[in-house]
């Protein structure tokens, strides 16, 4: 089944369509963008031009032709700030329904502000924050606390009205930007809820999405993605000195930024910076999921899934067909390994580390759906490029290090990228449970799940692994001799197998 959404912004509209996963999520198909900016058609007393009806019109006839050739019928219409703020907004949805195919439906601040935060917590695993949505004629921010929307406020800018009123040319100058900051910190401090609330900030929307992809570019960084990606201060604060640098036409050619963005840019920067010092933020995350992922979150429901880490894991486990059955024997049998050692002292290992294990046994060799003789590669790949709703992106590496575990020799190419962001003792941890996990996988070779439980004694030196089966173990004996040297190599002992039959 395949879904259409239409967002009518203030700066941009833009037809989405999704198409229904094996999971029963939803999936990006088609993202269509038009750079209307109908704002500018909005007159000082409220009327919106005939120009702008006109822009409007054509932007629509032009999705309308997309959706035609995708056969889609119920195709959800919806617009914000520019549209709900014209006194003749009751004219406009009226014309639009008589020349094209499409119903809009204005939403009020309230069901603007809402979406953006449903599809947040949708799609992270935050339990209190603030968001921020700035539009092009609106801003909306919102305080949650246990997942639940707690205070919320529009308030009457955006990145384009804030340029329009402010900013002269293209780009800034300093007292322009000075008296905008002003007066963005003057609203921003009219709401009691907001100030020194020393939360995490979740942005949301085109202006958040380029100021993330801008430092990336600074950064370099060696991994695919942006949702979830996580700022400070001094991030946001490089990036507008970045920018600040350029001249409009270099603007405009930065990769990583918007050509239809590059003279509201700056100011939107301004606003992320005045709300981080303004609720003196704990780290300015990006959500990729906005509004029209919230509309679809309330549609298909359930409203707020009890989890959106393990709505995630089941997301992978369908679409890569993983067997989940296999999973779940040998994460009995890992978590034994895991707990025995921990006991014996023989790895310093911790709760979190049983956590991530746990994890990476979900999801071990994920890549062998794409190819068996290179599943360590895809394995690594696809969990380390892949969005996963609720994992920061460091956790993402870290759970695709440990799942497609396969010798040394590659996960030290795997790591290469990110020595920066791992200590050699955490690097050292990583190859182990990979190591661990790897070789608990081999005790179920055959998916018959003929391991009942293992028992870890020392002999002297040596480790011994009891190994208590149902069934004849020869396939599993022989894969477990292969596999136990990685962990041997990690524990510098030797390990000896002992596998028993019993009734």
């Amino acid at each position: 089944m395949k879904y259409g959404i239409i967002d009518i912004g203030s700066n941009t509209m833009r037809l989405v369509i999704y198409e229904q996963s094996k999971s029963g999520r939803l999936r990006e198909r088609e993202n269509v963008k038009i750079a209307a900016r109908l704002r500018n058609y909005l007159t000082e007393d409220g009327w919106f031009t005939e120009e702008g009806l006109h822009v409007l019109l054509d932007g629509l006839l032009t999705f309308q032709d997309v959706t035609r050739f995708h056969r889609l019928h119920d195709v959800k219409c919806v617009a914000t700030a520019t549209i709900r703020q014209a006194r003749n907004r009751d004219d406009i949805v009226r014309i639009v329904a008589e020349r094209t195919d499409f119903h809009i439906r204005i939403l009020s601040e309230y069901e603007e502000a809402y979406y953006g935060f449903l599809a947040v917590i949708q799609s992270t695993s935050f339990y209190e924050g603030i968001t921020i949505d700035i539009g092009g004629g609106s801003t909306e921010v919102t305080y949650f606390h246990n997942r639940e929307l707690v205070d919320y406020h529009s308030f009457p800018f955006g990145a384009l009205s804030l340029k329009r009123e402010f900013v002269a040319g293209n780009v800034p100058t300093d007292e322009e930007l000075q008296t905008l900051r002003a007066y963005v910190e003057k609203q921003f401090q009219s709401l009691p809820w907001l100030k020194q609330r020393k939360l995490p900030i979740i942005a949301i929307g085109g202006s958040a999405r380029n100021v993330v992809q801008v430092h990336q570019m600074l950064q370099n960084y060696p991994i695919a993605g942006i949702h979830q990606y996580e700022m400070n201060r001094e991030h946001i604060v490089q990036v507008k000195k970045y920018l600040r640098a350029l001249t409009f036409e270099q603007l405009q050619k930065v990769e990583a930024l918007s050509k239809d963005r590059a003279d509201l840019i700056i100011p939107a920067v301004e606003v992320f910076q005045t709300l981080y010092e303004t609720v003196d933020a704990t780290m300015f995350i990006l959500s990729r999921k906005g509004l029209r992922d919230g509309i679809f979150y309330e549609q298909f429901g359930p409203i707020i899934f009890p989890s959106v880490l393990d709505e995630s894991f089941f997301e992978l486990a369908q679409d890569y067909e993983v067997n989940t059955n296999h999973v779940q024997h040998v994460l009995k049998l890992v978590i034994q390994l895991f707990e025995q050692m921990r006991s014996l002292s023989l790895f310093p290992l911790t709760g979190e580390d049983l956590v991530l294990l746990k994890r990476a046994t979900h999801v071990f060799y994920l890549g062998q759906y794409v190819d068996e003789e290179a599943s360590s590669q895809h394995t690594f790949y696809l969990l380390a490029n892949r969005t996963i709703d609720g994992l920061s992106h460091r956790d993402r590496v870290q759970l695709a290090l440990v799942a497609s575990f396969k010798n040394k020799t590659l996960f030290k190419q795997y790591v290469q990228p990110f020595h920066t962001w791992f200590t050699r003792a955490e690097q050292k941890k990583l190859r182990f449970l990979g190591a661990l996990l790897k070789f608990a996988y081999s005790l179920n070779d055959t998916k018959r799940n003929i391991v009942n439980r293992l028992q870890l004694d020392m002999q002297q030196e040596t480790i011994v692994i009891h190994i208590f089966c149902s069934q004849s173990f020869k396939a599993e004996e022989y894969q477990a001799e292969k596999h136990k040297k990685h962990v041997e190599k990690m524990l510098k002992r030797p390990i000896q197998l002992q596998f028993h039959l019993e009734g």
